[in-house]
């Protein structure tokens, strides 16, 4: 009955609050913390992650939230990431936090140097953190430069239930890490990428304090961390799952301790250009449970690492191998005769393997469902056909810059993997209409399809791809040939598509805007930058009835005038972006939308 609160009186606290935990978005949570104050309450005991940005004053926001949520598990703290202020922050009732920051960042009272030193989180936000949260188990603190050893070491006395700490950007020193290994013997996942004052020192310490509990750790860019530090990793960190490192100053000896100090290793990603051969034959010999191996810019080793791996590692599932010239067909054939358990596989720019490498993974691996070749000139059609042949579940085909296959081997795709559910293609000039053809008539299942700078593509392929009724991604700039009737098919058979680039496409006119304001409502992105033929009609019909756009661009439209952005930002409720000339935006539309438009060029 009407005046009647039947919830509040019948409901207690731990359903309500079992029902806020259900809420799929923060945006919901927020809306229901301002039915009453017992659900603003109760909402505050539900919430368990906190996301922060940029702010005036970090320390200060990082008080007032963990005086609001008690219960936090997880806090992100990324430094790089602008948020700005509401523009009437008082309207709300009750003490906004940013009201409070509207003072503190506009008062006249402080010295420029406080003000400078408020805009990066501090020893004060940390000791806030671990006094405010102390059932935290998830630390992340991106490029938070001024927080310091002190911070860290005042945190991990507080939060000895922590599991993860990410200090990616951080200038902390060897004894708040050190500090972290002796508090925090729960750390299950480590961080370290871009800090530059860690030495060997810490991570010995660290490795002595977790090396029970620690499972995944990350290393990049850490001149001073060194084999001596790997191999106390080795010795201490049995438990070991997942390594990623990208640093010079490691050689054979830290990773070949990590090798044959860790078995349960099941994730490996080396970017170190010092590594050779004998690094790769001791992975090989020592981690049969290997199952993701990534190497990056490797010119020491050769097909004998790969050959090692393939013999040893016979769980591997994903490999990744880039910019490692030295690598030949002979390094692919001894993945696929010892690896017929993979499902990923990346080669990208290893110019010395061709068709033949490719082709004995067609005819080993049935179980590859992703495949990408980037930059892979000698690799043909033939090899891609015997992937076709071979690999029945493939649902994910990227080519980038393959200048050797053509039309043969994508209709070889398309009648051997019919599951294909993405596939994407840049300036690959062999492909053309019959290839993409084929794909339409056989994967009926596709939901992605990018052609980017496909010269050779046309109406004719999308009038075939119109047929995939589940497709929700399209990207076919720079395919010059493509005009309003390949786009007019896609609008007509494909409801779902959410994802639009249509951009550098001179032949493509208002009529297919209509189209697709018509045909595909959930439409959310659209590109239409260097269409030359638009006009702000075409525009008005897009934007009608596509109501849940969020981004448009639309730069270098010579017919899309101020009228048609302003059309824009009027009739689209969800818009969160629009990228346009800055001489196209009146001022009544910059006075609207303000937030919501970017421009290509700014004055000089």
């Amino acid at each position: 009955m009407r005046g009647h609160d039947r919830i509040n009186t019948c409901l207690p606290d731990e359903l309500i609050v079992e029902v806020f935990r259900w809420l799929d978005s923060k945006t919901s949570r927020d809306a229901c913390s301002l039915v009453c104050k017992r659900w603003l309450a109760l909402e505050r005991l539900s919430r368990t992650t906190l996301r922060i940005g940029a702010t005036g004053s970090p320390d200060l926001v990082v008080d007032l939230l963990a005086r609001r949520f008690r219960n936090v598990h997880t806090v992100h703290i990324d430094e790089r990431l602008n948020i700005s202020l509401p523009t009437h922050p008082g309207r709300r009732r009750g003490t906004d936090i940013a009201a409070v920051l509207s003072v503190r960042l506009h008062s006249s009272n402080g010295s420029d140097d406080g003000v400078l030193d408020s805009n990066s989180l501090s020893d004060a936000g940390m000791t806030a953190i671990g006094d405010g949260f102390p059932k935290l188990e998830k630390l992340s603190l991106i490029w938070c430069s001024n927080v310091s050893s002190i911070g860290l070491i005042s945190l991990a006395d507080k939060c000895k239930m922590l599991k993860s700490l990410d200090l990616q950007g951080c200038y902390v020193g060897d004894q708040g890490l050190a500090a972290v290994g002796q508090c925090c013997k729960q750390l299950e996942d480590l961080n370290l990428r871009f800090c530059e004052g860690l030495t060997d020192v810490c991570v010995v310490e660290l490795a002595r304090g977790v090396g029970n509990s620690l499972k995944s750790l990350g290393i990049t860019a850490c001149a001073k961390i060194t084999d001596t530090a790997m191999e106390a990793v080795g010795l201490h960190c049995k438990s070991l799952e997942n390594l990623s490192l990208d640093a010079e100053c490691i050689h054979n000896k830290g990773v070949v301790s990590v090798a044959q100090g860790c078995p349960a290793l099941k994730s490996l990603k080396l970017q170190c250009i010092n590594v050779t051969d004998e690094a790769l034959t001791a992975v090989g010999t020592s981690c049969s449970s290997l199952e993701v191996l990534a190497l990056y810019s490797f010119q020491k080793f050769t097909d004998k690492g790969l050959r090692a791996i393939g013999k040893g590692c016979k769980k591997l599932k994903n490999l990744i191998v880039s910019d490692c010239y030295f690598l030949s067909d002979n390094a692919l054939e001894s993945i696929a005769t010892g690896c017929k358990e993979l499902t990923h596989l990346e080669v990208n720019g290893c110019h010395n393997i061709g068709t033949l490498g490719l082709e004995s993974i067609g005819k080993s691996c049935p179980r590859l469902t992703e495949l990408a070749l980037l930059y892979c000139q000698r690799i043909g059609n033939f090899a891609l056909s015997e992937v076709g042949r071979g690999c029945q579940f493939l649902q994910s085909l990227h080519l980038v810059d393959c200048s050797s296959i053509g039309d043969e081997a994508i209709c070889n795709i398309a009648k051997g993997c019919r599951n294909l559910k993405k596939l994407h293609i840049r300036r690959c000039y062999e492909i053309g209409n019959k290839g993409v053809v084929a794909v339409g008539d056989y994967c009926r299942s596709l939901t992605g399809l990018s052609l980017r700078f496909c010269d050779r593509v046309g109406d004719q392929a999308l009038i075939a791809v119109a047929k995939c009724s589940s497709l929700q991604y399209l990207n076919v700039s720079g395919c010059h040939q493509i005009g309003n009737t390949g786009l007019i098919a896609i609008a007509r058979g494909c409801p779902q598509l959410s994802y639009l680039d249509v951009s550098v496409l001179q032949n493509l006119g208002d009529m297919a805007m209509a189209e697709l304001g018509e045909g595909c409502p959930n439409l959310k992105d659209i590109v239409l930058s260097h269409c030359r033929q638009l006009t702000d009609v075409g525009i008005n019909h897009l934007v009608k009835s596509c109501t849940m756009l969020t981004s448009c661009h639309m730069v270098y439209c010579p017919g899309i005038t101020a009228a048609g952005v302003a059309t824009v930002v009027s009739s689209c409720p969800n818009i969160k972006k629009v990228l346009v000339e800055k001489c196209k935006v009146s001022p009544r539309t910059k006075r609207r939308a303000a937030s919501v438009i970017s421009y290509l060029c700014v004055d000089l």
